[in-house]
C-alpha cells in the first residue's frame, strides 16, 4: 500500500525558516516523482514544487523560487522541502503526493496519484 506521511509543518515568524518532510512507503522513488502542494483558507490548492529521481527533472512555483528548494534521499524514501524567507501569504496546509513531474506542470494536480495528509504552515507578520 503506498503511503505518504507529511511533516515539519508549525508557526513561524516572517523572515524564518522551515522544512517539511515527506516519507514514502509501499514505494520507491526510483518509479514516482514526488509533488509539494498547499491550500490556504479559501483558495485552492496550488503546485508548489516537484522532483524526479527518474529524470532528475525539478520545478518551482515562480511564487516561491529562490526561497524553497526541494531535495530528496532515496535511501530514506524521503522528500525535503527547504522553505527559506517564509511569507504571511505562505501560509497554508502543505501537502505532498507521489505521482509525475512534468517541466512546467508543477501545479497539475491530476498527475498525482497518492496523497499524504497535509501538515501546516502558519507564517505570522
Amino acid at each position: 500500500e503506498v503511503q505518504l506521511q507529511a511533516s515539519g509543518g508549525g508557526l513561524v515568524q516572517s523572515g524564518g525558516s522551515l522544512r517539511l518532510s515527506c516519507v514514502g512507503s509501499g514505494f520507491t522513488f526510483d518509479d514516482w516523482a514526488i509533488g509539494w502542494f498547499r491550500q490556504a483558507p479559501g483558495k485552492e490548492r496550488e503546485g508548489v514544487s516537484c522532483i524526479s529521481s527518474i529524470d532528475g527533472t525539478i520545478e518551482y512555483a515562480d511564487s516561491v523560487k529562490g526561497r524553497f528548494t526541494i531535495s530528496s534521499d532515496k535511501v530514506k524514501n524521503t522528500v525535503y522541502l527547504q522553505m527559506n524567507s517564509l511569507r504571511p501569504e505562505d501560509t497554508a496546509v502543505y501537502y505532498c503526493a507521489a505521482g509525475a513531474c512534468r517541466p512546467h506542470q508543477y501545479g497539475d494536480s491530476w498527475l498525482y496519484d497518492y496523497w499524504g495528509q497535509g501538515t501546516l504552515v502558519t507564517v505570522s507578520s
